[in-house]
């Protein structure tokens, strides 16, 4: 098969959503649904079953959170998909940022009660800006929530875009009946399975006649709200779509397996293949063009025995081979790609090809870091990937000088994966490293890992900013030359990050010193 065609067969799309929206169970109910796993988180494989859960940490595991994101690779109906489940809460919304670099398209996940919360609508609108087509699902309708008509108003307010809904829920939230299913108007009544750990039983019917009795008042209710739907204009628009200006509309409930086998036909259906990405230079790259592909996340120590560095990367064009030699743009060095996997949460398969769309996982030892990007033949470079504007700091000091070397490598290691930024201060001899990040979930992260990984026992102590600009080399000047308590650290990669203590002197600074540079980066609403 070419390359095209191949590339024709892939689906590679993240779930984004805020903290206990269900992203997880929907991401194994997806799974159960593509013959993936036999019962929600365990997967099956060639030799009999593994346990593989998408939080697969064992901070997730404890805190029932997701901290990173995860790759899951599965087929269903000829279709490979690369879901890329990420984490929810705020704290850890730059590796969603990554991801979304790397996908063709998103599902949005819905709390049914809760709507478009902040988090949500902040990757949402990253995603918008990058033109990511975008379907939402809501979830949880088998709990008390807003009324499907509700929801759609709330929805079509808070992200701004037509909503085209697909499925129309029969039942008030809380006394879930089953989906009408707009393309064809059939009605699919959904009976639970106990703990929701097997597919739904499913009865699909044409006609209300046909429909059990007891559910007959709820159609009429559903059918009556598709009227009124109707007349606004909600029709799916296949091109605004592909733009990501149009957001088709799901509804369902994981927990119960209600509404997911819909939607992974949609997701088949309605998501992308992988097309021609953008180069720098702004031109678009053919997907049969020579290899070419973007790191976009790297994670060591995903198997404890071996201590290893895994590059995740999204491949853009041209054909994956395991062992061929590749160049690096930001080095102008070349390494080999020998060890590489396909990959389904920890869990690793030996990959020998891959084609644009598909995500792969490859050990590295070298210089490789997100945003990289490996190619073949004539020099090409993917847009860097945007970085979210710190918004908390504190201070990392190794509490056993005997254990100075894993302090430094297990520091230089959470830099390379983006799990904190490490900072320094060049303008005085202060050797104590600084760490930023979104929030402090993320140094709690940091802390747990370099313990863990490392053996390098740290503490830290919170930093007073909370609002930080990148300036230059002459804004830097300004700024330390400043008495309102602020501050200038230096990145890893030489950006220069002005730190003030909330905003209000930040715009001060700014107001007395209008030349001085002060760049917004993505994502920064620091406090009051």
């Amino acid at each position: 098969m070419t390359v095209v065609a191949e590339a024709a067969r892939r689906r590679t799309f993240a779930i984004i959503s805020h903290p206990d929206a269900g992203k997880t169970t929907l991401t194994e109910k997806l799974l159960l649904y593509a013959g993936a796993v036999a019962e929600a988180g365990s997967v099956t494989a060639r030799r009999g079953q593994r346990a593989a859960k998408s939080d697969w940490m064992e901070v997730e595991q404890r805190r029932g959170i997701s901290v990173t994101s995860t790759v899951l690779r599965f087929e269903h109906d000829d279709v490979v998909f690369n879901l890329l489940d990420t984490p929810g809460h705020k704290d850890f919304s730059e590796d969603t940022l990554r991801v979304l670099a790397a996908v063709d398209a998103a599902v949005i996940l819905i709390d049914a009660a809760r709507g478009v919360e902040p988090q949500t609508e902040q990757l949402f609108q990253v995603a918008r800006a990058r033109g990511i087509p975008l379907m939402a699902f809501v979830n949880k309708y088998d709990r008390p929530g807003m009324e499907p008509l509700g929801m759609v108003d709330h929805l079509t307010e808070a992200l701004g875009l037509p909503l085209a809904p697909l499925t129309w829920p029969v039942g008030i939230p809380g006394d879930f009946r089953g989906v009408i299913d707009r393309r064809d108007d059939t009605f699919h009544q959904f009976t639970r399975v106990t703990g929701g750990s097997a597919m739904a039983v499913e009865n699909v019917v044409a006609a209300r006649s046909q429909a059990d009795p007891a559910d007959d008042a709820a159609w009429a209710v559903a059918e009556e709200e598709l009227e009124l739907v109707d007349e606004i204009g909600s029709g799916f628009d296949a091109e605004a779509f592909s733009r990501g200006m149009c957001i088709p509309l799901l509804f369902g409930s994981a927990a119960w397996n209600f509404g997911i086998g819909l939607l992974l036909d949609t997701l088949r259906e309605l998501a992308p293949s992988a097309r021609p990405r953008a180069i720098d230079d702004g031109s678009l790259r053919p997907v049969d063009a020579e290899f070419a592909a973007l790191v976009f996340k790297v994670q060591a120590n995903m198997d404890p025995r071996h201590r290893d560095r895994v590059a995740f990367v999204r491949i853009c064009s041209g054909r994956f081979e395991r062992g061929m030699r590749v160049n690096n743009a930001r080095t102008g060095r070349s390494l080999a790609l020998s060890f590489a996997h396909e990959v389904f949460g920890q869990e690793r398969a030996v990959l020998d090809e891959a084609f644009p769309g598909d995500v792969v996982g490859v050990v590295i030892g070298g210089d490789v870091r997100v945003g990289d990007t490996l190619y073949v033949g004539p020099e090409v470079r993917f847009p860097p990937i945007p970085t979210l504007t710190p918004e908390s700091f504190v201070t990392v000091s190794n509490r056993d000088v005997n254990r100075h070397k894993q302090f430094r490598r297990g520091l230089e290691q959470l830099d390379q994966e983006g799990v904190v930024h490490v900072l320094r201060r060049e303008h005085t001899q202060d050797p104590v490293p600084v760490l930023a990040g979104v929030g402090p979930m993320q140094f709690e992260v940091a802390v747990e890992r370099l313990r863990t990984e490392f053996g390098a026992e740290v503490s830290t102590q919170m930093l007073p900013w909370k609002a930080a600009r990148r300036t230059d080399p002459e804004g830097a000047a300004k700024v330390l030359a400043d008495t309102g308590h602020t501050d200038v650290f230096v990145r890893g990669d030489g950006t220069q990050l002005a730190v003030f203590p909330n905003r209000f002197v930040l715009e001060r600074f700014a107001l007395r010193n209008p030349t001085v540079r002060l760049e917004r980066l993505i994502g920064a609403d620091e406090p009051d």
